[in-house]
């Protein structure tokens, strides 16, 4: 892909700023803004208040009264989804791009903020904001690395687009929410893609080493809801590996960076409409969350088929599983692996009997919570109380764990009713 340079082109990726230095930090791209202290306001790994987020976004708070919202935040439906021609390139069969592409060719946003390949390596993303339909093509796939995306917002101003759609991961999306009133947009549309695990592009790299010994020609990496590693090379072939026998033994304790094993928004709640995998049974999984995401399905019309998400298997023996290591890993003790004549038995086992559907992606939510909780008490535990909603305490009270004393999110929420709320405005 040449390198984007000019605002005639489709796509165009204007030079950054240096990111200012900060401490649980996935470069959003705020702190390269002009403004950079709105890191201070913006930042969902400081002080983030979901529920009034939740509120002013989606018009609403979780319902109690829908069990589902406790792990997925607000949605009014949900969808197992494939487009009917999937895209070439494309991580699944393109929905997040297709919608990029519908909204420039209806003229509803003059530009798409999304991540391509950077020209040097095909793995790192590169933000960029697109301006023409046939720009969204280059933006197909999966980019491993830290994408300062909204940083594009002020090139974006600067150019007179007030119209604006972003393709976004949870951290992005948070802070440009809290942002959205300051930054005088006439309309914005969010496809929240779900994220719970980062890191380097160069970490990547590594873990792809361990994977094949012909890295340099993987083209294709995913992590399947059906318990398989899918590796797709240039010369058309494939592999397979099941998670339980991925090396991740042998990967730097720190190959996830802090920030992401404390993640509380796997499944990007504030964006409009959710695309991800996790409840998808082998196709895509859509959480249509507002009446702007009820107008982005729209847009697809009969380019995409939707049926009812599905579930089957029981999350409580992984996810117990998944507490055990964690809290021995955690606390700096070795994970205790499973024997290796016992890994192919049980990598055939998991996607037969291990939970599936909705039920796997409710299992990785317990997980993603019950991570969250003993990271922080083990590393940051003065920032348990501000950093942990009150839903994530909800979702692991079922495995005996309950916030301690000067952890009670509550005492945070006493406190944000009586100052200033920091959010932005309601795009339901």
């Amino acid at each position: 892909m040449a390198h984007p340079t000019h605002t005639a082109d489709a796509v165009w990726a204007p030079a950054l700023p240096v990111a200012a230095p900060r401490g649980l930090c996935t470069d959003c791209g705020v702190s390269r803004m002009a403004e950079a202290k709105r890191c201070g306001r913006a930042c969902q790994f400081i002080a983030p208040d979901y529920p009034a987020m939740e509120r002013l976004v989606h018009g609403r708070a979780r319902d109690p009264a829908r069990p589902d919202e406790l792990f997925f935040g607000p949605f009014r439906r949900m969808l197992q989804a494939a487009l009917v021609a999937p895209r070439d390139g494309a991580q699944w069969t393109g929905i997040a791009t297709r919608l990029g592409e519908r909204l420039l060719e209806q003229g509803a946003v003059d530009a798409v903020l999304a991540v391509a390949p950077d020209p040097a390596d095909r793995w790192k993303p590169l933000p960029v904001l697109v301006t023409r339909p046939e720009g969204m093509a280059q933006c197909r796939g999966m980019r491993m690395g830290y994408a300062p995306t909204l940083a594009l917002l002020e090139p974006a101003r600067a150019r007179g687009y007030r119209r604006i759609a972003l393709i976004g991961i949870p951290c992005q999306v948070y802070a440009l929410r809290s942002l959205e009133r300051s930054l005088g947009l006439d309309r914005l549309y969010v496809i929240g893609t779900p994220c719970s695990d980062n890191t380097t592009t160069e970490r990547f790299h590594q873990f792809l080493a361990l994977l094949s010994d012909r890295p340099e020609t993987v083209t294709y990496v995913e992590f399947r809801a059906d318990y398989h590693v899918e590796l797709r090379f240039i010369d058309g072939s494939t592999r397979e590996i099941p998670f339980l026998q991925l090396p991740l033994s042998q990967l730097p304790a720190d190959f996830f960076p802090l920030t992401c094993r404390t993640c509380v928004d796997y499944t990007n709640v504030l964006a409009d409409l959710t695309v991800g995998y996790m409840g998808g049974c082998g196709e895509q999984w859509l959480l249509v969350r507002n009446r702007r995401g009820e107008e982005l399905l729209d847009l697809l019309g009969t380019e995409v088929r939707v049926t009812e998400p599905r579930s089957a298997g029981k999350r409580r023996g992984p996810v117990t599983g998944f507490l055990k290591n964690t809290e021995r890993a955690a606390g700096g003790l070795p994970v205790r692996g499973m024997p290796g004549w016992v890994r192919p038995l049980a990598g055939w086992l998991m996607p037969k009997i291990g939970p599936r559907g909705l039920e796997f992606a409710r299992a990785r939510l317990e997980m993603k919570a019950i991570e969250t909780v003993l990271h922080l008490r083990r590393h940051v535990p003065r920032r348990l109380k501000a950093m942990v909603p009150g839903h994530v305490w909800s979702l692991v009270a079922p495995y005996g764990l309950a916030p301690a004393s000067g952890e009670n999110p509550q005492e945070v929420v006493r406190n944000r009713s009586s100052g200033n709320s920091r959010v932005g405005r309601h795009q339901g």
